[in-house]
């Protein structure tokens, strides 16, 4: 069975504060994105599809706790639906202009800090890491 990149304890490393409540479904949810923006990337898993390099595991714990820093700092969940809107008001009802954040090339936006965790990992799209 396929082991969550991260961890609450490393998040709560990552950022310096302690892990949100949530922080299990929220890490489910950055793994996820991570994933999904290296669709095409080529490293050693095994036999549960767990990277075997440990750096790659750290590359992608990295990456996933920074994504979940962003929603934090952000007030997202993990689902998007934060900073969708230029400003919002509740009584009576006022939504003004979506924002236009164009997500990365796998059509997911991920955080500036967890892409940067991947690329200096080697892990890209498409990329063969030597094993």
């Amino acid at each position: 069975m396929r082991r969550p990149y991260a961890t609450p304890e490393q998040l709560a490393a990552w950022t310096h504060r302690q892990a949100p409540t949530n922080a299990e479904q929220l890490l489910a949810r950055a793994a996820q994105d991570v994933d999904s923006a290296l669709l095409t990337a080529i490293y050693a898993v095994d036999d549960d599809g767990d990277p075997t390099d440990p750096a790659i595991a750290q590359a992608l714990a990295d990456a996933t706790c920074a994504q979940v820093e962003y929603w934090l700092e952000s007030g997202d969940n993990g689902i998007g639906a934060a900073g969708q809107w230029e400003s919002v008001s509740i009584g009576p009802v006022s939504l003004s202009g979506r924002r236009s954040a164009p997500p990365g090339a796998s059509g997911v936006e991920l955080a500036p800090r967890a892409a940067r965790a991947l690329r200096r990992a080697g892990l890209e799209p498409g990329r063969v890491i030597d094993w």
